[in-house]
């Protein structure tokens, strides 16, 4: 007898021999101990997951001697002629062949009303169903819903959405879901022993999860990898005769990446070009990588799942786990999967692949907003820990009143243990009776701006002691800001002046900042319980705003006189509309945050 490759030598006779779908063999099987078979069958899915084989099996379990039974005995004239594809009522058609009506009356419809020559059953099975045309479609539908009762239609289809709905609603549709790679691997075991070859584990492996879930294609690929080795399978073999990358490049890859080490990630992508390898493939098997490390963070049970890692993987993967964070690992599976993309249409594959490793190593650096704004991002070395501390930041005031900063003179930058609420009160000074300095625990926003034209010393009342008035406007800061950093920064942190004085702190604001204002009075409450708690008896939070002066051309009704002419009247609306579109800009809540956190200036508005 010629040779039979693998895929056919193998192929399952009986239910339980199918591999990875419980759910179809044990309906059927149950179907055929009832009684209750249909008389149309429709099995869907994926390449080569068992869906011809699964109705050559029916159709045998029909027409065997011992039949109907979901058990065929596989030795009877009907079990074995069905077996090997020469049965005269068992009727195989392919559709991509045989797509028009004319040959479906020909193979099929014409001999409907015969009775079977031998067998119980006369079984139409129709390969790849979903390529009939539409004609062919209608003329079945009739004979689907009421064959005779010695006639059985199975249909294949790896499309199951082309099939019509009409035809569907008159047969039993089964979907065959792909095979997990640990029930591949564990068939290609069973096979390799049974033919004497000796194949390591990885190696089986390594072709189970090429296979992409389809039993057909790995034991097509072991037949090429056989045919190429022999008796004796190795790891390299099978990633050099199917041009499969490797865990060990991939694992060197991502090792790279956690040590920051450009130069090997030049390195390895330079040995995947040696090798031969499709750098698509290695972008795609990266991610697959990457995918399995995500799935051990955050389930490291998963390690013993043959899918996620085989046994000589185990301790690199567990490792790796920890050096990434969840948020790296997504950021990476994006990124390359965006590369896959890049290099299929790519003049130089490997620049892509070199330069996605390298955004890969530089988007771990990355730092959330979050923390920033919190002052608990990451911070250099050099910085992390300053010989001298540096001096209060300046204070940051509305673009309309601040002064103008030489060119030359930069604006510190806000220091991370200056943003942490934890070092507010350890960092802060008692202010005294007649200080002319507020304390640089305030914040940035809370230091005098030497030369400011609307900054005034804290004024301590006669009532309270000054080391108590100090202290207690320094805490009631650092509980604010610990508390309601946001509230602190755009609103507390934007006062002209704090006085303490007679068991009552006073907030003041300019005059145009009428919505800060009405932000304070809002939470002016919640700012008193705070103060009474630390202050242990009744304190009174107030605000007042600092007299405004009348804006320019206030009160003149626009109309040329007193000297002024038409034009110059038009001007002054226009720049007095100027200005006060800047104070309501200045004003909002959420440009006092922006200019809170980054140092910049609001020069001009438009109304849109």
């Amino acid at each position: 007898m010629s040779y039979q490759v693998i895929a056919r030598k193998w192929r399952p006779k009986t239910f339980d021999e199918v591999i990875g779908q419980p759910a179809v063999t044990r309906t059927l099987r149950n179907a055929l101990t009832s009684g209750r078979v249909a008389q149309a069958f429709v099995f869907a899915g994926p390449r080569g997951v068992g869906k011809t084989t699964t109705a050559r099996i029916l159709a045998r379990a029909l027409n065997c001697v011992n039949g109907p039974t979901p058990d065929p005995c596989g030795k009877c004239d009907a079990c074995v002629e069905i077996a090997e594809g020469r049965d005269m009522d068992v009727h195989e058609m392919d559709a991509a062949t045989h797509t028009q009506v004319e040959n479906l009356r020909e193979v099929i419809l014409s001999g409907l009303s015969v009775r079977p020559a031998r067998n119980r059953f006369k079984v139409f099975i129709i390969d790849e169903v979903h390529q009939l045309s539409g004609h062919s479609f209608n003329a079945l539908l009739k004979s689907i819903e009421e064959p005779p009762p010695h006639v059985v239609f199975m249909m294949a289809t790896t499309e199951l959405e082309k099939i019509p709905e009409t035809v569907r609603s008159r047969s039993q549709v089964y979907e065959l879901r792909t095979i997990s790679t640990a029930a591949i691997a564990g068939q290609l075991r069973t096979i390799v022993d049974a033919e004497g070859i000796a194949v390591p584990a990885a190696a089986l492996l390594l072709i189970a999860r090429d296979a992409d879930g389809s039993m057909r294609d790995a034991q097509s690929k072991l037949d090429q990898v056989i045919a190429f080795t022999g008796q004796t399978i190795t790891l390299e073999d099978v990633s050099t005769v199917l041009g499969l990358v490797g865990r060990d490049l991939l694992l060197d890859a991502l090792d790279a990446v956690a040590n920051e080490d450009a130069a090997a990630a030049f390195d390895l992508s330079g040995r995947a070009v040696e090798l031969g390898y499709d750098l698509r493939l290695v972008c795609r098997e990266l991610s697959r990588v990457v995918r399995d490390v995500l799935v051990l963070s955050v389930d490291p049970g998963r390690i013993q799942d043959p899918e996620i890692a085989g046994e000589g993987e185990r301790d690199r993967l567990k490792a790796l786990a920890g050096r990434f964070s969840r948020e790296d690992l997504l950021r990476a599976f994006d990124l390359l999967t965006k590369a896959e993309g890049d290099i299929k249409t790519a003049a130089q594959p490997r620049y892509h692949l070199e330069m996605a490793l390298l955004r890969w190593i530089y988007l771990r650096k990355l730092t959330p907003i979050e923390d920033l704004i919190a002052g608990t991002g990451r911070v250099p070395s050099s910085a992390a820990a300053p010989s001298k501390p540096p001096a209060a930041p300046p204070r940051s005031e509305p673009a309309a009143q601040r002064p103008a900063v030489p060119p030359a003179a930069p604006v510190p930058p806000r220091r991370a243990q200056d943003a942490s609420p934890a070092s507010a009160v350890s960092n802060m000074a008692p202010v005294s009776a007649g200080s002319n300095k507020m304390p640089a625990s305030g914040g940035p926003n809370l230091a005098p701006t030497a030369g400011g034209p609307n900054m005034a010393p804290a004024v301590v009342g006669s009532n309270m002691a000054p080391a108590s008035a100090g202290a207690l406007k320094d805490a009631l800061l650092a509980e604010i800001r610990k508390t309601k950093l946001v509230f602190y920064s755009t609103v507390v942190a934007q006062a002209q002046k704090i006085d303490v004085a007679a068991g009552k702190v006073t907030f003041t604001f300019s005059a145009n900042q009428n919505a800060l204002r009405s932000m304070f009075e809002q939470n002016r409450s919640w700012l008193e319980s705070v103060a009474e708690k630390l202050a242990g008896r009744k304190i009174v939070v107030d605000s007042t705003q600092a007299g405004a002066e009348p804006a320019p051309g206030a009160g003149d009704s626009g109309r040329p006189g007193d000297g002024q002419s038409a034009a110059g009247g038009g001007q002054a609306n226009k720049t007095d509309r100027k200005t006060a579109l800047k104070e309501q800009a200045l004003a909002d809540a959420g440009v006092k945050a922006l200019l809170e956190v980054f140092p910049a200036e609001i020069r001009d508005v438009e109304e849109m």
